[in-house]
C-alpha cells in the first residue's frame, strides 16, 4: 500500500516508517521538521514538506493518492500542555481535524493514530486495560482522548476506519542502528538517565518512598520497534477486517525508576550520579497497561521490552553521538 506518515521524520515516527518499508509498504513523509530530523529519513521514502495547520499542505500530500495515512504529529510534554493548553489545542486537536478533513476529501480511509495511555489518568486498577474508565488528568491526554472521539463519529459517518494504539513511554531505538536521531528536549526518564550519563545534565530521582518494590515509580516503558511493528499489525488488521480498533499496549509489569538508573549503569559502565528529590505532585506510584487484547486481535507480543534491551539500544545511539 501506499502510506503517508505525518510526523514521520520524528523519533516514534521513523521507526514506524521503517517497519511499515519492511512490510512492503510504500511511505511517504510528511513533516515540518520542527521536533523531526532530516537525519531520521530514508533515501527509500518520498518527503512532503509541510505543517498540519495548513490545509492546503495536507490537501496537496493527500492528493497524490494514498491507501492509508499514519499520524504522528502531535505535541506530547503533559507537563507543558498544563501551561500551554492553546499551543495543545491548535496542534493536536485542530491540526488533526485537518488531517482527518483532507484524508476524508481525498478518499484516504484508512487511519493510525499513535494515542496514548494519558486518556485514562490515574489508575483504578492495573494494568489498565481496554475498559478502564477514561479521565485523562492533563491536557495532552485529554487532547488524546478527543482525537479518539472524533475518529469514531468519522468512522461511523464517513467509512474511516482507524486504530488507535495507547501507549505510555516509547523508548530504546532501533536493535538494528539505521533510525538514530536523538528526540530534541526529551522529557522521559531514559533519555534524561542517558544525558546523565553523557555528563549533559543532573539526574534527580522525584520520590524514593512509593509504596512499590525499591519505593520509586513504576511506568510501563514500551520498545519503540515494538511499537512501530504494532502500528503495521494494526494496519493489517483495519484492512482485513474493514473494522477500527483501539488496543493497549504495554508489558504489563513495568519498571522502576531505579531498575532503570541500574541497568543504564551496568550497561553504560558510567557511575552516573542520581539526586534523591521529593515526589512531584501528580506522579501516582504505579502506570502500567495491559496488552491481552493487542494480543488476541493482532498477535502482538513485546519483543524488545526488556529492560536490558531498552536500555542497551539506547545507549549505542548515545555514546556514538556523544562519543563517549
Amino acid at each position: 500500500m501506499k502510506i503517508l506518515v505525518i510526523g514521520g521524520a520524528g523519533y516514534i515516527g521513523s521507526h514506524v516508517v521503517k517497519e511499515l518499508m519492511a512490510a512492503g509498504h510504500k511511505v511517504t513523509v510528511f513533516d515540518n521538521l520542527s521536533s523531526g530530523l532530516r537525519q531520521n529519513l530514508f533515501a527509500e521514502n518520498g518527503f512532503i514538506y509541510g505543517n498540519i495547520l495548513i490545509q492546503s499542505d495536507l490537501d496537496a500530500a493527500f492528493a497524490q493518492g494514498f491507501d492509508a495515512f499514519a499520524h504522528l504529529a502531535a505535541f506530547k510534554a503533559a507537563g507543558e500542555s498544563m501551561v500551554l493548553p492553546e499551543k495543545y489545542s491548535v496542534n493536536n486537536i485542530t491540526g488533526t481535524l485537518n488531517i482527518m478533513n483532507s484524508a476524508v476529501k481525498y478518499g484516504c480511509l484508512r487511519m493510525l493514530f499513535s494515542s496514548s495511555a494519558a486518556i485514562f489518568g490515574s489508575p483504578q486498577y492495573l494494568p489498565m486495560d481496554e475498559n478502564h474508565p477514561k479521565n485523562p488528568e492533563n491536557y495532552y491526554g485529554f487532547t488524546k482522548l478527543e482525537i479518539e472521539r472524533f475518529m469514531e463519529w468519522y468512522d461511523k459517518l464517513k467509512g474511516m476506519r482507524f486504530a488507535a494504539l495507547r501507549y505510555f513511554n516509547a523508548a530504546g531505538y532501533d536493535p538494528e542502528g539505521l533510525c538514530c536521531g536523538l528526540e530534541q528536549k526529551p522529557e522521559n526518564l531514559l533519555p534524561r538517565i542517558m544525558e546523565a550519563a553523557c555528563g549533559l545534565r543532573e539526574l534527580k530521582v522525584f520520590g524514593t518512598d512509593y509504596d512499590t518494590r525499591d519505593g520509586t515509580c513504576i511506568r510501563d516503558y514500551v520498545h519503540v520497534t515494538d511499537l512501530a511493528r504494532a502500528h503495521v499489525l494494526a494496519l493489517d488488521y483495519i484492512t482485513k477486517n474493514d473494522k477500527s480498533l483501539a488496543v493497549n499496549l504495554g508489558t504489563e509489569k513495568g519498571t522502576t525508576v531505579f531498575e532503570l538508573i541500574e541497568a543504564a549503569r551496568r550497561i553504560s559502565g558510567k557511575a552516573i550520579p542520581a539526586e534523591n528529590a521529593p515526589r512531584r505532585a501528580g506522579d501516582p506510584a504505579c502506570l502500567y497497561t495491559s496488552s491481552a487484547y493487542a494480543k488476541e486481535l493482532l498477535g502482538w507480543v513485546p519483543e524488545y521490552s526488556d529492560v536490558d534491551t531498552l536500555v542497551s539500544t539506547t545507549w549505542n545511539v548515545y555514546k556514538k553521538t556523544f562519543n563517549q
